[in-house]
């Protein structure tokens, strides 16, 4: 496994971590973000010491003739933090299991709480790549995120608070030895786990959830296998939901122990990192990094559409 310093040359300065982010981005050469032109594209360069300095990493396209820099038509688009802190931000958010909090980054990369907040959102933004439908065994559960501990009533057999007042109900799919899909959802009703299920899941799946009513009729359209919880039944041969409720585990030790509190507002984005994380977990930190910048074309979030409820 490659280890990555603090030290790594992209890590501390914006010349090297624009030119490895090149290499990520253009693996084959330049590409226009304007046009999409391959054409043998060229960087600007003063050419008279009177003229003012052109900064480093100036395209210009053989095209459209317009210019351009690696960040154009990416998440990182119009940033004045320096590129070096992006790569170095986005490699300790892939390198953190349960995520990194934005006061965390805010005192490692000495910038602001409300830059390393923005950052940190820019960057699951680009974790939220294309999904594709799940095969195999297919465990599927729901689970709530969020309240106040006054809302919870008090559980006797398990000696805990629960309930999903003022909770928001969040839906997952988790494929074993495989990927996950979590989603924030309105409802928990049948018509609505069930439609998800439809869209995300093979017909060649086979599905195994917990005695919830809303699973009911899942048998019409796919393999359905039920272990019942309520008669304390957990594991039946291969029939348990374990792998789900170990990734709901995962993502509640981030919410609550690392991030305290998400709004709804934001917690699609949540979900896109602590997918992202769960799906590329048999990488190593630096290529889940690498994964991660790959994803940043294509993508824009403005702060105006992301700072309400700021958590």
């Amino acid at each position: 496994m490659k280890t990555i310093g603090f030290d790594t040359p992209y890590f501390t300065d914006k010349n090297q971590a624009r030119i490895y982010l090149e290499s990520i981005r253009w693996p084959n050469g330049v590409v226009c973000p304007k046009c999409g032109s391959k054409e043998k594209h060229y960087q600007l360069k003063s050419k008279e010491k009177s003229q003012k300095p052109v900064r480093e990493g100036v395209w210009k396209c053989k095209t459209c003739r317009k210019q351009f820099t690696v960040t154009v038509g990416t998440v990182f688009e119009d940033s004045h933090i320096p590129l070096n802190k992006w790569l170095l931000a986005t490699y300790l958010i892939c390198a953190s299991k349960k995520g990194m909090s934005a006061h965390q980054l805010h005192r490692m990369l000495d910038v602001t709480y409300k830059t390393a907040w923005f950052m940190d959102h820019r960057i699951r933004c680009a974790m939220d790549g294309k999904k594709g439908k799940l095969g195999g065994i297919i465990e599927a559960d729901e689970t709530y995120i969020g309240g106040k501990e006054k809302n919870k009533h008090f559980d006797k057999k398990l000696n805990a608070g629960r309930g999903g007042v003022g909770k928001i109900p969040v839906f997952a799919l988790v494929e074993r030895k495989g990927k996950v899909i979590s989603i924030p959802v309105k409802t928990v009703t049948g018509n609505n786990l069930k439609s998800i299920i439809r869209e995300n899941v093979k017909k060649s799946a086979k599905i195994m959830t917990d005695d919830f009513t809303s699973y009911n009729g899942l048998s019409k359209n796919f393999f359905h296998s039920v272990v019942n919880h309520g008669k304390g039944e957990y594991v039946r041969d291969d029939v348990h939901t374990n792998t789900v409720e170990n990734y709901f585990s995962i993502l509640k030790r981030g919410i609550t122990g690392v991030y305290h509190h998400v709004g709804e507002h934001h917690l699609h984005r949540y979900l896109s990192e602590f997918n992202f994380r769960y799906n590329e977990r048999k990488i190593d930190d630096d290529e889940r990094s690498m994964l991660a910048l790959r994803g940043i074309e294509g993508k824009r979030l403005m702060y105006r559409d992301s700072s309400v409820n700021v958590n």
